[in-house]
């Protein structure tokens, strides 16, 4: 069993992950109208690095950029606006949308990539 674990881990986290992502953006959305609300996001990729470690990155030239990181990978982020309201709410319908929309597709993208694997572990048992 803890084989079929590590065959899938990483995509079940990533899973996961998106799923919190997903509340916090859907909750960006919801509070559009709400003054003085803060939209906040997840940065997945820090996230995934707690979970799944890969290593860091090292820039190993002068000319190379370092890597943009969450000084607080901790906690959640807050979302910069471009366009700042006059009551204080930090959240822009478009770029909450667009975020959602993108995290959506690659939540879809982890399930198949997870059903992939799972039908490869089928074919193996099946022995076909």
């Amino acid at each position: 069993m803890e084989g079929i674990k590590q065959h899938l881990g990483f995509y079940v986290n990533a899973l996961a992950l998106r799923e919190k992502r997903n509340a916090v953006l859907a909750s960006n959305i919801a509070n559009a109208a709400t003054p003085n609300f803060k939209a906040r996001d997840v940065d997945f990729s820090a996230e995934m690095a707690k979970i799944e470690p890969i290593g860091d990155l090292k820039t190993t030239d002068s000319r190379h950029l370092a890597a943009a990181v969450n000084p607080r990978p901790d906690q959640m982020l807050y979302r910069q606006p471009l366009q700042p309201s006059l009551d204080g709410n930090t959240v822009e319908l478009s770029v909450e949308q667009m975020q959602f929309s993108e995290n959506v597709v690659r939540y879809q993208t982890t399930l198949n990539f997870i059903n992939n694997r799972i039908s490869g572990l089928m074919s193996a048992i099946r022995g076909e």
